[in-house]
């Protein structure tokens, strides 16, 4: 039976490691430790799974939990910090998606990685999502040829979206703004289609919705002055998980769940395209916007025997469709539709399917659906690259940027 700590005590820690370990993988996983700086959320997220011993102090647990695995579910920022030295403990590291948020902290988990010879996992559980994979098998089949050109766009409502804008997300000092936190899902699944690399980047990016765009607001939710009228109102003390877990922790840390998405100190883009050349001359063409009436994303594929065209609606009136389907259009000027039935579970299936390859014992993974450190790094580099194209007006080449590595 392996051990697993878990560093930072968070929503996404408790749902995507903490409560499948304790609940589905118990015969082979034991959660072993929790550590965060905010005692009160580590206790919180200890009394939902198990009651596993709580630290604050990262390196005192190390030491007398020897884990094999740390689970590094921090702010963005602190990824590379905590993956460097679950690495140098002596202990394999899985990060959640972003491995980190910038080119100098790729490079430093990548050297780590290869100085110490332990292993990094990257959480991308696009790669397992039923629909997506059936996507990566036509693509391998060679329905549509050689791939020259995909079109990739993202689209997330004003619930989900504009929840980045209240939360340490909002900083791009902490998060890499959304081409980063968010869109490294995004990017993997193009890498991971293609089979290829990125190389030259290039992004325009804006805040039109959110951000200090209206005069009518205040420092948070809780206490703002408008809070009766305004649309994106969010009660953090509505229910009791969220009372317990953020409102009665703040005392410690200082942090409010409940931030008003249009403070002065929004420094992140709700509205984004990115082009992107591959190394074997493919094209992406991108776009990511935070405030759609319904949230998905749809796809398309030009190669050189045809056309595929996908979407996938996850909130909205076609969010509940029990298939799902893909469309070819063949040279010949045949339409042919691939229709499967709409896979079950947390993101699209996906969660459940990442879990079993994760915890269980080492299966043949032919789609090399388990992302390692240069993967996260690719993925991360295209949000990176667009974030300095966006600030700087030119194009930036990731090759030249990891030049050395990989």
């Amino acid at each position: 039976m392996k051990k697993y700590v878990i560093v930072g005590a968070g929503v996404r820690a408790l749902h995507m490691f903490a409560r499948p370990i304790t609940t589905e993988f118990q015969d082979v996983a034991q959660l072993a430790a929790i550590c965060d700086v905010n005692i009160r959320r580590a206790e919180q997220m200890s009394r939902e799974c198990g009651n596993a011993p709580v630290y604050t102090d990262f390196d005192q647990m190390i030491t007398e939990i020897q884990p094999d695995a740390v689970i590094i579910t921090t702010p963005d920022h602190l990824h590379h910090e905590y993956i460097i030295r679950a690495l140098e403990a002596g202990c394999d590291a899985i990060s959640e998606k972003p491995m980190t948020t910038d080119a100098e902290k790729c490079r430093s988990i990548l050297e780590a990685e290869q100085r110490t010879g332990k292993k990094v996992i990257v959480t991308f559980n696009c790669r397992f999502m039923p629909y997506v994979v059936r996507i990566k098998e036509l693509l391998r089949e060679g329905v549509i040829g050689d791939i020259q050109s995909v079109h990739l766009e993202w689209f997330l409502d004003r619930d989900h979206g504009a929840d980045y804008f209240r939360r340490w997300h909002r900083r791009m000092e902490k998060s890499g703004g959304l081409l980063v936190h968010k869109s490294t899902h995004h990017f993997d699944m193009v890498n991971w289609w293609l089979e290829d690399e990125p190389d030259l980047v290039f992004a325009h990016g804006a805040t039109r919705v959110y951000g200090p765009t209206r005069e009518e607001r205040g420092r948070r939710c809780l206490t703002c002055d408008y809070k009766s009228t305004c649309e994106f109102y969010f009660d953090v003390t509505a229910n009791d998980f969220n009372k317990s877990f953020y409102y009665d922790a703040e005392s410690m840390d200082g942090y409010y769940r409940d931030q008003c998405i249009f403070g002065d100190d929004v420094d992140i883009y709700d509205t984004m395209s990115v082009n992107v050349k591959y190394r074997q001359g493919a094209l992406l063409t991108y776009s990511l916007t935070a405030y759609n009436p319904v949230e998905g994303w749809k796809a398309s594929f030009v190669g050189t025997k045809g056309r595929l065209e996908t979407q996938e609606y996850s909130r909205g009136p076609e969010a509940n469709a029990s298939h799902q389907s893909i469309r070819l259009y063949n040279l010949g000027g045949e339409l042919l539709t691939y229709t499967m039935p709409k896979a079950e579970g947390v993101h699209g299936g996906g969660d459940q399917r990442l879990h079993q390859r994760l915890f269980n014992e080492p299966i043949p993974d032919p789609l090399e659906q388990q992302a390692g450190s240069w993967a996260g790094a690719m993925s991360v580099m295209i949000g990176a690259s667009a974030n300095r194209s966006i600030a700087e007006g030119k194009p930036f080449s990731i090759q030249q940027q990891m030049k050395g590595l990989g």
